[in-house]
């Protein structure tokens, strides 16, 4: 029988059009069968929005009435997918944080204007990205499978607006611009036959324009190298599998070893699992007794990669205590969740899953919070672990603060850069027409119930992002700082002291401003992978 079985479907009205979506997925999950049959495609859909989020949304204590709210409401004739977009948004700013009076899903710009968007939930149109199944990283450049396709760099603006330059804040590897042999802190001078740094308000459209692979396949750039080397070349968008991992060294630091890797995102356990696994035997086998973890541009990914890492990190003495907990929404942790039936239960590759050939859907899995409390399991050979520093910045997020918080019970863990993005909360897609909605679903907390961080974790240093140098260079103002740490038990004393060349001419860091150039789609989110507590 097809996974696609129409008895999942009970409104005769959409019956074609979901047989239609099934011919691309046939994993395709269904409307809930409590809304009113009549009305269009569309009407279905926000319907199923507002009653999926009623019994799984964390927050859904803060909804009203389908009535009082009227889904519905959301109708335009020119732009279906922006109105269900706007059905969310409205469903996120309704639960109040009290430590702050606004909404736990509200989120402004660098101006301090809400941005009418939620924080954490979203939703993607399959069909538009191209997905037949389950990939939840689709907002992202590189995906969570380390699939890429693009140019493969980020930008970074420093200095003042009329007289900047613009430095590679990261180049991903494997992308055409490794392979055309550029890397962090190179310097591009000219964009399309056209000089930049003179005016950044003026050039930052051109900027972004040029480098949005949506609508470019090709961009022509000139500049020099960190070596003083000058290059003129042509990057083509292209596709590629890239490491997660932008650099691992060892250091050596007064009489210690230091572990050094920056890390781009939780992907798969396919492209994270193995290359983790050697980085860690590299320390193990070099001596290290200090880490230094850089996980300034990682959104978050999977919480299993997640778990990997916190127990590569963690010591033997810590086995079998309490990792970290999920909580999600009373209805959830009761089993009351009853539209979860007619979501299919989904691994890492968008596969349903089977128990003695019955489909496994969401319904089958247990949402306690003592069902969803992880113990650490150590692996690794590297068991003695005396100082960790994490080098943050606004784009950390999710399960990169998950891992910084489930550690810091246990032992000395320290932050360095920038406050972090602030997502204590995770989820797993929910399936609607050709639509996957990422409610915000549950929230995690550590061993001693910290798990409200909101606003960000706050740096035990702040320090400023110095892309004037590659990751792993001692010299980088957040990983000098790291490192200062680590020997010494202080941090560098001062930010105004730490310098980032600019034109061969050192200035303060302080005193430099770094903003966002082009930064590609990254993911930020936490994604679970509920397990089914049912056997037949």
């Amino acid at each position: 029988m097809s996974n696609c079985n129409l008895k999942y479907f009970t409104i005769i009205s959409v019956c074609f059009l979901a047989f239609i979506s099934c011919k691309k997925d046939k994993n395709v999950a269904i409307i809930p069968d409590q809304i009113n049959t009549s009305g269009s495609r569309a009407d279905l859909t926000k319907d199923s929005i507002f009653l999926y989020a009623k019994q799984v949304y964390l927050w859904n204590d803060a909804l009203p009435t389908y009535e009082a709210f009227n889904p519905r409401q959301y109708n335009s004739s020119t732009n279906q997918f922006t109105n269900f977009e706007s059905e969310l948004f409205t469903i996120s700013q309704l639960k109040k944080d009290p430590n702050s009076g606004l909404a736990y899903e509200y989120i402004a710009n660098s101006n301090g204007v809400q941005i009418r968007a939620p924080k954490f939930s979203y939703i993607e149109d399959l069909v538009a990205s191209g997905k037949l199944t389950v990939a939840p990283d689709s907002k992202s450049a590189i995906q969570l499978t380390g699939e890429g396709n693009d140019f493969g760099v980020a930008l970074a603006a420093v200095g003042i607006s009329s007289n900047y330059k613009i430095y590679l804040r990261y180049t991903s590897p494997s992308s055409p611009a490794v392979i055309a042999g550029l890397a962090r802190g190179d310097i591009i001078e000219q964009i399309n036959g056209i000089a930049i740094g003179s005016n950044f308000d003026a050039e930052v459209n051109t900027i972004n324009s040029a480098f949005d692979t949506d609508t470019k396949s090709t961009v022509t750039i000139a500049g020099v190298k960190k070596n003083g080397s000058r290059f003129n070349l042509i990057l083509n968008k292209a596709k590629y599998t890239s490491s997660p991992i932008y650099k691992d060294t060892i250091l050596n630091v007064g009489t210690k070893k230091v572990g050094y890797f920056a890390y781009a995102r939780f992907s798969n356990t396919a492209n994270s699992v193995e290359t983790l696994n050697g980085i860690f035997t590299k320390f193990s086998n070099g001596g290290v007794t200090d880490l230094v973890i850089d996980l300034r541009y990682n959104g978050g990914g999977f919480i299993s990669t997640a778990k990997h890492l916190i127990n590569l990190i963690a010591p033997l003495s810590i086995n079998s205590k309490t990792m970290f907990a999920e909580t999600y929404n009373s209805l959830m942790q009761s089993g009351g969740a009853s539209l979860l039936r007619n979501q299919p239960l989904k691994d890492q590759n968008g596969n349903a899953q089977y128990t003695n050939g019955r489909l496994v859907t969401y319904a089958d899995v247990n949402y306690s919070v003592s069902g969803n409390t992880y113990k650490f399991e150590k692996t690794g050979p590297l068991n003695n672990i005396s100082k960790v520093v994490f080098i943050v910045t606004d784009k950390t997020a999710s399960a990169s603060e998950l891992v910084i918080n489930s550690l810091k019970p246990y032992i000395d863990v320290k932050i360095v850069g920038k406050k972090s993005y602030g997502k204590p909360v995770g989820f797993f897609p929910i399936r609607i027409d050709k639509y996957d909605v990422y409610f915000s679903l549950f929230t995690t907390a550590n061993s001693l119930g910290e798990g409200n961080y909101y606003a960000g974790f706050t740096p035990d240093a702040e320090r400023a992002d110095d892309v004037t140098r590659d990751f792993g260079n001692p010299s980088e103002v957040c990983l000098s700082s790291a490192l200062s740490y680590i020997n010494s038990g202080v941090f560098t004393s001062s930010v105004s002291n730490q310098t980032m060349s600019i034109d061969g001419k050192s200035s303060t860091a302080a005193s430099l401003a770094i903003r966002d150039a082009f930064v590609p789609r990254f993911f930020n989110g936490m994604i679970a992978e509920p397990k089914s507590s049912k056997k037949d």
